[in-house]
């Protein structure tokens, strides 16, 4: 079984510098990815949303 992604993981993933437009983009395309695959991890280990 795969560990559960933790809040502060979470956040700290938010904390990447890239462009506001660029890290929105890539929360929701990674959370979607999650929801999609019904997994906990989109694959992309310390990107936004993952």
């Amino acid at each position: 079984m795969t560990k559960r992604p933790s809040i502060g993981d979470f956040l700290t993933n938010l904390d990447q510098s890239m462009p506001i437009r660029e890290k929105i983009g890539k929360l929701v395309q990674n959370l979607w990815r999650r929801v999609v695959l019904r997994q906990n991890c989109c694959g992309h280990p310390g990107a936004p949303g993952c």
